[in-house]
């Protein structure tokens, strides 16, 4: 067999990314549907009218996240991957239909809650991770990342006029759709999940005691402080300095995602093919500093801010498409669902930071001291990510154990 017969992906690893990405899409998807349209359905409900409740709501979800990314990591190890995403996706959809049949802010608190309790990333990334070789492994990440950022992008467009035409409790229907297709997906189109490897125990301890591994968490931690910090300035900003209403504000975040998706690429085959993966990493940290170095001297004007938007989807899109590779590329095998459990916490708790704080600091002392603030958070990333160490690129001859294992390793 040729080297480049060898290094290309097997239709059963290009299965698996796709679907593996669907899953992540649509469960995404109408996550972010409910965010653009929500405070103004609050206002019509009992309790709504208290901004700390109509915050509780929208960031109940990414706490129970926080809390359970962990222990469902952990759990795939010990009992697979499919079953623990099979479960979460049910306790999302269920928590789907409490928010839809719900008549006041309680009870969607209640729904998003329990369709946080479905933390399924770790495992979805694990299982990714299981049936994928090493050289394709950045590949498929950034495929689940790009299906996110589409996601996000429809979502801006899409809320609005769903809004209109089936009101909140008819998104929120959709969502526990969307879920249930989800569903059929990992049960009828994944690729059976290859046995986890049995450890002896310890598998916390030596995830949590990794300095690699911890250099990357803080890295993922770190990226979407960033990400939720500059949620906060944007919008206003587009409004403020740009003169474009908020219905509009899709036009300019669905060109900037896409244009990063096309720079993004090239510089993924560079990191994979030519064995460059540190100075990719390295690059792309440097890009964000850049982006808010930008925002800070030079944040005025519609076309100012497209710009940095843009360039702050490059930087990010490849890192979100690195990061768990590396940390799958790393970890013990027995403990992989444990290690990006950890991560995905570290990414949920990152979210909550960047919006907390961002919120603060822009409040009291200005959009130029957020991104000062972000700009800090950057140098901090790029310090620590010196000292990694990248993983020894392995070209594997033979697919993954799953894809091999019989003719019908397609079904569930």
């Amino acid at each position: 067999m040729s080297a480049a017969v060898a290094d290309a992906m097997t239709p059963l690893e290009r299965r698996a990314g796709i679907s593996l990405a669907a899953i992540f899409a649509l469960r995404m998807l109408g996550l972010f549907l409910v965010l653009p349209v929500f405070a103004v359905f609050a206002k019509t409900i009992p309790g709504g009218e208290d901004l700390t409740l109509v915050g509780i709501a929208i960031g109940a979800y990414g706490l129970t996240q926080a809390f359970l990314q962990i222990p469902c990591g952990m759990a795939s190890d010990r009992i697979g991957r499919k079953p623990v995403i099979v479960f979460g996706l049910v306790l999302f959809a269920l928590g789907s239909v409490v928010a839809a049949l719900s008549h006041d802010i309680y009870g969607i608190i209640a729904g998003r809650v329990l369709q946080g309790a479905g933390a399924i990333s770790a495992a979805v990334t694990a299982l990714a991770a299981d049936l994928t070789r090493d050289q394709h492994r950045t590949k498929v990440m950034a495929m689940i990342g790009s299906s996110i950022g589409l996601v996000f992008a429809a979502s801006l467009v899409l809320a609005p006029v769903l809004y209109a035409a089936v009101g909140m409790a008819g998104i929120f229907w959709l969502t526990g759709g969307l879920a249930l297709a989800a569903l059929a997906t990992i049960l009828f189109v994944v690729p059976a999940a290859p046995p986890v490897p049995k450890g002896t125990g310890g598998r916390f301890f030596a995830v949590i005691t990794n300095r690699q591994l911890m250099r990357l968490n803080f890295g993922v931690f770190a990226l979407h402080a960033m990400q939720t910090a500059m949620w906060v300035r944007i919008p206003s900003a587009l409004v403020a300095t740009g003169g474009m209403p908020v219905a509009d504000h899709w036009k300019v975040y669905l060109p900037a995602v896409l244009a990063s998706f096309l720079l993004m690429v090239p510089a993924i085959i560079i990191a994979e093919r030519r064995g460059r993966l540190k100075p990719i990493f390295l690059m792309a940290i440097g890009l964000l500093l850049i982006v808010q170095t930008g925002l800070y001297f030079d944040g005025a004007g519609l076309w100012a801010l497209a710009f940095w938007i843009a360039l702050f989807f490059v930087g990010f899109n490849i890192l979100e498409a690195t990061q768990p590779s590396w940390i799958s590329r790393i970890a013990p095998p027995q403990a992989k669902g444990a290690a990006l459990g950890i991560y995905n916490t570290l990414q949920s708790l990152g979210l909550f930071f960047g919006g907390a704080v961002g919120g603060l600091i822009a409040e009291n002392w200005g959009f130029g001291a957020l991104s000062a603030f972000s700009g800090m958070l950057a140098i901090l990333w790029l310090i620590a990510s010196i000292g990694l160490v990248p993983p020894v690129r392995r070209l594997q001859t033979d697919p993954p154990s799953a894809v091999m294992s019989s003719p019908s390793a397609g079904a569930a």
